[in-house]
């Protein structure tokens, strides 16, 4: 039997021959992340529901009426090409993975990103 290799063809990934290829991103997905807001990426664990409660106390102590969306499905995960988490975008800018950001970090970024 022929060993399965994983190549690279037109910029999509294919793990079993050419004619077997990932399907195209869906359009919509990709509009999303560019959306203005906070999005807090992970699995649901106590390090993805710390940093969202850090990001909310951020927001609230800026004063900025920004709603916080929590992404935990992980094919939605991936799509941001995001493979650590949590992760924290901001405005559709990737600003963290694999950390729990303090409140005072958060708002850091926020200050920076919007001023």
């Amino acid at each position: 039997m022929a060993q399965k290799r994983c190549s690279v063809i037109n910029s999509t990934l294919c793990c079993r021959n050419d004619t077997d290829r990932m399907p195209e991103p869906n359009k919509q997905a990709e509009q999303l992340k560019t959306v203005p807001g906070v999005k807090v990426l992970g699995s649901g664990s106590a390090k993805g529901r710390a940093l969202e409660d850090a990001v909310k106390e951020a927001l609230s102590e800026l004063g900025m009426d920004t709603t916080v969306v929590r992404i935990v499905d992980f094919s939605r995960i991936i799509s941001y090409g995001v493979m650590s988490t949590p992760a924290l975008i901001i405005d559709g800018r990737i600003v963290s993975c694999g950390k729990v950001l303090k409140k005072d970090d958060v708002i850091a970024i926020l200050r920076k990103i919007r001023g």
